[in-house]
C-alpha cells in the first residue's frame, strides 16, 4: 500500500516569509546551498502520517514558532545538551554521533528529512541529546514547543500512534546497533547492515553516506571497507552499482 504524502508548497512559504524576515540580507555560501534550501523536494514526515493536507498545514501554523538553519559541517546539537523543544528536520542530512568514555567517536546513522531528533528522548525523566548531532550539508529545522507537541498528540490519536510507532523503530534500531558494535568481524557488521537495510522484495537501497563515512560507521579503515565489500560482491554475495547495493544470496549473508 502506498503511504500518503503531502505537498509542501506551504512549508516552502514558511521558510520563505522566515528568511525574508530575519535574515534579509543574508546570503548561501554557494549555488548548491541556495539549491537545498529552496528547490529540493521534502520527503514524507512519518510522524504527520495520515492527516490530511488541510491538516497537514493547519499544525505547521499552529507550531511553528522559529526555524533554524545549519551550515555544512555546523553542530546542531551536543551530546548530553536539554531538550528543551522538539527539533524537526525538514531539509537536509544530519550524522550522528557519540563519544565513548574512552574518547572515541562511535557514529550512529544519517538522519534524512524529514524526522524529530531523538524523539524517544523528549519527554524522558533525563531529557538530554544521547548523541553529537552535526549538519552532513545546509539543514532547516523547525523549532517547535514540547508543550505545544504533547497537546496536539493528546487530542489526535493519529499523531500519537505515529510518535509510538517511531520510538518503537528507534528502540528496534538501537537494539541492532548494540548487536553490530558486538561483531567482532567486519565481514558479520556488514551483513548485518545489508540485512537490516533490505527485504526478500527489496534487495536494492542506496547508501545514504559516502564509502568514508560508512567505514567510520564500523569502525574500520576505508580500505579495509572497500576490500570486503569487493569480495563479498566477487563471491555473488552483493552486487555493487554506485550508491546502489542488491542483494544477490540472503543465504550467505544470514551465514555471515
Amino acid at each position: 500500500m502506498e503511504e500518503e504524502t503531502h505537498r509542501h508548497d506551504h512549508l516552502h512559504n514558511l521558510m520563505n516569509m522566515h528568511q525574508q524576515k530575519h535574515h534579509p540580507d543574508d546570503r548561501y555560501n554557494t549555488r548548491e546551498d541556495h539549491e537545498l534550501h529552496h528547490n529540493k523536494e521534502l520527503t514524507y514526515c512519518p510522524l504527520l502520517k495520515g492527516l490530511t493536507q488541510s491538516e497537514h498545514d493547519d499544525f505547521l501554523d499552529r507550531n511553528v514558532k522559529e526555524i533554524l538553519n545549519y551550515k555544512k559541517g555546523e553542530t546542531v546539537v551536543r551530546q548530553g545538551d536539554p531538550i528543551t523543544f522538539v527539533m524537526l528536520l525538514v531539509q537536509g542530512n544530519v550524522r550522528t554521533e557519540m563519544i565513548t568514555q574512552e574518547g572515541n567517536i562511535l557514529n550512529i546513522d544519517i538522519l534524512e528529512a524529514v524526522i524529530p531528533l531523538a524523539p524517544a528522548f523528549i519527554y524522558g525523566t533525563k531529557n538530554s541529546y544521547p548523541v553529537d548531532v552535526i549538519a552532513v550539508e545546509p539543514c532547516t529545522f523547525l523549532k517547535i514547543s514540547k508543550t505545544v507537541w504533547l497537546e496536539e498528540m493528546a487530542h489526535n490519536k493519529k499523531l500519537m500512534t505515529n510518535f509510538l510507532t517511531m520510538n518503537a523503530d528507534l528502540t528496534f534500531f538501537l537494539t541492532n546497533k548494540l548487536q553490530m558494535i558486538s561483531l567482532k568481524s567486519l565481514r558479520m557488521k556488514l551483513s548485518t547492515f545489508l540485512l537490516e537495510k533490505t527485504t526478500i522484495d527489496q534487495d536494492t537501497f542506496t547508501l545514504k553516506q559516502s564509502r568514508t563515512r560508512l567505514a567510520e560507521y564500523f569502525g574500520v579503515q576505508r580500505q579495509s571497507l572497500a576490500r570486503t565489500l569487493k569480495e563479498m560482491e566477487d563471491e555473488g554475495t552483493i552486487k555493487l552499482m554506485g550508491k546502489s547495493v542488491k542483494v544477490l544470496d540472503r543465504s550467505r549473508l544470514i551465514r555471515g
